[in-house]
């Protein structure tokens, strides 16, 4: 199945290094946080990957341009300043039929044939894979009369679930797709008419938005706290990549 990744933000919260390079070649274990989350789907026999590119787009351009792989990678410019929602629209006329789409910047230990089986499940347009959200501070336990009964360290929020990335989504969706934004717009909109799910992994994930998060993953891989992920199997992969201006031809044929 075909994957689409959004790599194309501006990262803002990694500054200084998204001032000279793509959030999603942030490396991680030397290698880019991108290629890594390739390994992830590949692993698991989904190898056609669109990468949706936008700020510093000619990094990741030149990063595969040398290189000779197994995956097929098609390389898509959706602009500068393109919103969540435009980098998927922007890549439709590649997609065939329903595909899979994850942000550039999140690992996980998901089965993503499950995600798939459960998508399968329902009658939606999409499915997302919602994670236990991870508190950023220690909490503390008392009993009833109020006595510090312990601390836990960081926990994780069974009573809240957050948006993980690793969609699946029919071609469908862009029939009725309206907003630039995936999150504030698409999403709520597909809800509204009960055409989106979730699929809840209560398993490992890591988001990596500033350079904080990427000592704290590297670390966590380097102590054997990231589940079933192994991020160092070898893979090769073929690219090819459209700029902004044949894009928009190509758009408007598509419509």
């Amino acid at each position: 199945m075909q994957v689409v990744i959004l790599a194309g933000g501006k990262g803002t919260r990694a500054y200084p290094f998204t001032e000279y390079l793509p959030k999603p070649m942030m490396p991680v274990c030397g290698k880019p946080m991108l290629v890594q989350i390739m390994r992830l789907f590949a692993s698991q026999g989904h190898t056609e990957f669109i990468v949706s590119v936008g700020h510093r787009k000619e990094v990741i351009l030149d990063y595969f341009s040398n290189k000779d792989y197994e995956w097929d990678i098609k390389i898509v410019d959706t602009g500068e300043d393109t919103d969540t929602a435009g980098r998927i629209f922007n890549c439709r006329h590649l997609l065939r039929d329903r595909f899979l789409a994850t942000y550039g910047d999140g690992v996980c230990d998901v089965e993503v044939n499950k995600i798939i089986e459960f998508h399968d499940s329902h009658e939606g347009l999409a499915t997302l894979t919602s994670v236990p959200l991870q508190s950023q501070y220690g909490t503390v336990e008392t009993n009833d009369t109020g006595c510090v009964t312990g601390f836990i360290e960081k926990p994780r929020l069974k009573s809240h679930w957050i948006n993980a990335g690793f969609f699946v989504m029919e071609k469908a969706i862009f029939d009725d797709w309206d907003g630039s934004n995936l999150e504030q717009q698409v999403l709520p909109k597909l809800t509204s008419k009960g055409k989106l799910f979730c699929y809840k992994h209560d398993g490992f994930f890591k988001s990596m938005d500033t350079q904080k998060d990427q000592k704290e993953l590297e670390e966590m891989i380097e102590q054997g706290r990231v589940g079933n992920i192994d991020l160092f199997k070898s893979n090769h992969h073929n690219v090819a990549f459209y700029h902004h201006e044949e894009l928009e031809s190509l758009a408007l044929n598509t419509k």
